[in-house]
């Protein structure tokens, strides 16, 4: 957890600021019972109006004292843990943001949202706790001790032998209170994990008139989050009784003991009362700890779970200074290529061999699971090999930084995903420097500015969140443009073109002709690996057979029923 607190260095000053006023509240709170004392001794047994408003005054100068450093003091709170919290959820959201594939399969998304928001929230008001209140209660419980010592060993003892066994109970509740809040945080997760999944596939659940089932399932984790939570605080709240009983009995013990020595002259009343008044302030900075318990239970339970993000490794980016000065030309080379997913036990791809040169277009082809998306998100990094090497230009990809990698890459995937905001935003989200211009050309070769013209705000069209108000054909054209507008070097189509009609799909090919840039295309279509000047036919994550269309047409089996599969379905279909 020591990563998390590191936040914390930034603001030293206000914290050291912050704890200062802090003390000055506790240096008030544990003076006042002294003055209490003199004012009953020397003032109003002696009958003394002089010293009684003179003590009487000191307590009031410096309850107003005590009150303006408690005033400046929550500034000084609020800043450093709104400030702490800021740059946590940043960290955190930018550590996220260098996760390989691997890293974020470790983590649900709505788990991820969690830690984010929730679990930075329980440490924000830790911290701001801490400097406010927690940390003045265990300092006026031992502050209050050695006072009451310096008044009366014999009836401070009383309070010496009470306390250790609390704080032994609460050290007890401590421990395990994080371990029952790391299983409420991680209820909370499944809570958010069906929220999101239900929102976000809400049409498909209107459309089969699931929305009892979804209700059912939403109120089982609903009520699994709520049991785990009332059993975390129905321990928590064990402390309270025993802290009042403990303390109260101490207090019972001091007046009794006190009574006796106030008898035989050993003490004076202003004395016990003094004592009995430390007593007093100790057991209200004990019941104080009841919250502090769950607070710092939760606190601890959320910095273990945020650790978990932090403490891992970020993506390596490679650093070959040659290729970050200049553009790929786009030769692609998989040698020997082996790999497997963390979670799965056989290769999704194995001994993949095979060269791409330069401007080349490539089609993938294969059935569903043979490693054809597995293939395209090895070439941009988005995993690594297992064994063998993918390389860029001849050079290993693992020594291309990332990043200038990525840049010079188009990635149309198989599942759109289009941002909320206008048409405009969305092109230009793979281009941010790309002009009006730039964009509509895109749009053009995607076949897809006749229909943005024909919309009421053209360009400047809002579209919902995953584009939920455009057809399943507009979306795909709109991810091309997103990734025609980078002008890339490496164009990755991973059948993005499904949803397109023969007609439209023909035109982009043609348009794709404008581009100098080596394509990728994963397609289920002869008809459109037929233009492809190679094609790549996988099956089990092996490489079947590869050329061009001529050359498997003549010396693949595999291919020619494909083929003619495809031949008498379009024939049925006329």
């Amino acid at each position: 957890m020591s990563n998390v607190f590191s936040f914390l260095k930034p603001y030293k000053l206000p914290i050291t600021i912050a704890l200062f006023l802090m003390l000055v509240e506790l240096f008030v709170e544990l003076l006042h019972p002294l003055l209490l004392a003199k004012i009953i001794d020397d003032g109003i047994l002696q009958e003394d109006v002089a010293v009684i408003i003179r003590w009487g005054g000191m307590m009031v100068a410096l309850s107003f004292l005590a009150f303006a450093a408690g005033v400046i003091n929550s500034f000084y709170a609020a800043h450093v843990s709104q400030s702490t919290g800021f740059d946590l959820r940043s960290g955190l959201y930018s550590k996220v943001q260098q996760f390989t594939f691997s890293q974020l399969q470790k983590f649900e998304t709505s788990s991820l949202i969690t830690r984010l928001t929730n679990d930075v929230t329980q440490i924000q008001n830790t911290i701001f706790m801490s400097l406010r209140i927690m940390m003045r209660a265990p300092l006026l419980i031992i502050g209050g001790t050695i006072m009451a010592f310096f008044i009366n060993v014999k009836l401070a003892l009383i309070l010496a032998v009470a306390i250790p066994v609390i704080v032994i109970f609460l050290i007890w509740m401590m421990k395990k209170g994080g371990a029952l809040f790391k299983l409420v945080q991680a209820k909370l997760d499944g809570v958010n994990h069906v929220m999101r999944e239900n929102l976000t596939a809400m049409r498909l659940v209107k459309v089969f008139v699931r929305h009892d089932y979804e209700n059912n399932r939403f109120k089982k984790s609903n009520e699994a989050l709520m049991e785990k939570t009332m059993s975390a605080l129905r321990l928590m709240e064990i402390a309270m009784p025993v802290l009042l009983f403990l303390m109260n009995v101490g207090i019972m013990a001091i007046l009794w003991f006190g009574t006796f020595e106030v008898h035989s002259g050993g003490v004076q009343v202003g004395e016990v009362v003094a004592i009995v008044n430390y007593a007093t302030r100790i057991t209200s900075a004990l019941t104080v700890f009841s919250m502090i318990i769950i607070v710092f239970s939760r606190a601890r339970a959320s910095a273990e779970r945020i650790s978990e993000v932090l403490e891992h490794g970020v993506e390596q980016r490679g650093n070959d200074s040659d290729l970050l000065t200049k553009h790929i030309d786009g030769s692609i080379e998989f040698e020997h290529v082996d790999f497997r997913y963390p979670t799965k036990r056989n290769k999704a791809i194995e001994d993949l061999s095979f060269k791409a040169h330069a401007g080349e277009m490539v089609a993938v082809l294969g059935a569903t699971g043979s490693g054809k998306t597995t293939l395209f998100q090895l070439i941009p990094k988005l995993y690594e090999p297992s064994e063998g090497r993918v390389l860029i230009d001849d050079l290993d990809a693992n020594k291309i930084d990332s990043e200038h990698l990525r840049r010079q890459i188009g990635y149309v995937p198989q599942d759109v995903f289009l941002f909320s905001g206008t048409i405009r935003e969305n092109i230009q989200w793979g281009n941010e420097e790309a002009t009006l211009d730039e964009i509509i050309e895109a749009c053009k070769h995607a076949q897809i500015h006749e229909v943005i013209e024909s919309l009421k705000d053209q360009y400047e069209t809002k579209i919902g969140q995953k584009g939920v108000n455009l057809s399943g054909g507009q979306k795909q054209r709109l991810s091309i443009a997103r990734a025609l507008v980078r002008r890339p070097r490496i164009l990755l189509l991973d059948d993005c073109t499904s949803a397109l009609d023969v007609k439209t799909e023909a035109s982009f090919l043609q348009a794709l002709k404008n581009y100098s840039c080596t394509t990728f295309m994963i397609t289920q279509k002869v008809s459109s690996a037929m233009k492809a000047d190679q094609i790549i036919l996988l099956q089990e994550g092996k490489l079947v057979v590869k050329g061009n269309h001529e050359e498997l047409l003549e010396d693949c089996e595999l291919y020619r029923l494909i083929l003619q599969s495809q031949l008498r379905e379009e024939e049925l279909n006329v």
